[in-house]
């Protein structure tokens, strides 16, 4: 199973879901049943790190961002993924749009669809013109996101 989680420069909130959705798989010892990868709509941040305020948050948590490297979405990621999460209705939008003729919506998901604790929450904001709090926020919705996820993804790839 390959996911890919998208949001708009992919370097807060979809490197973010890679990280946890990653660390979730390798304690599990399920990186062979796996893949996880993560994009951004835009092209203004390809090849950099993910923001350093998300990597200390995410740090404190646990989770290491700093291997990871920001990529543009593309078409063809169609083809590639099984399932395309995204932080926002924008986000689904645009990836829905940019897929061209490889578009598919029944694997574009939405990450609020997998909230647990968050019901109710209708997207992963964006963090980055925020502070601290927001952050965190978004952590925590990704976190409880990508459990919902990890569970229904796990029942699928075990039959």
């Amino acid at each position: 199973m390959k996911l890919l989680f998208i949001c708009l420069g992919n370097i807060c909130r979809s490197p973010a879901a890679e990280g946890i959705m990653r660390k979730m798989v390798e304690e599990r010892a399920l990186s062979n049943d796996i893949i996880v990868d993560s994009a951004g709509i835009g092209l203004w941040h390809v090849g950099e790190m993910p923001d350093s305020r998300m990597r200390k948050h995410a740090a404190l948590r646990g989770y290491d961002l700093s291997p990871l490297r920001a990529r543009q979405f593309r078409a063809d990621d169609f083809q590639k993924f099984d399932y395309i999460i995204v932080m926002d209705e924008e986000n689904y939008h645009d990836v829905l749009e940019r897929g061209g003729v490889y578009a598919d919506a029944r694997k574009v998901l939405r990450m609020k669809d997998y909230f647990i604790r968050y019901k109710g929450q209708q997207s992963v904001p964006d963090p980055y013109y925020g502070g601290a709090e927001g952050f965190e926020r978004a952590l925590n919705l990704i976190e409880d996101g990508c459990e919902g996820l990890f569970v229904d993804v796990v029942k699928k790839i075990k039959g």
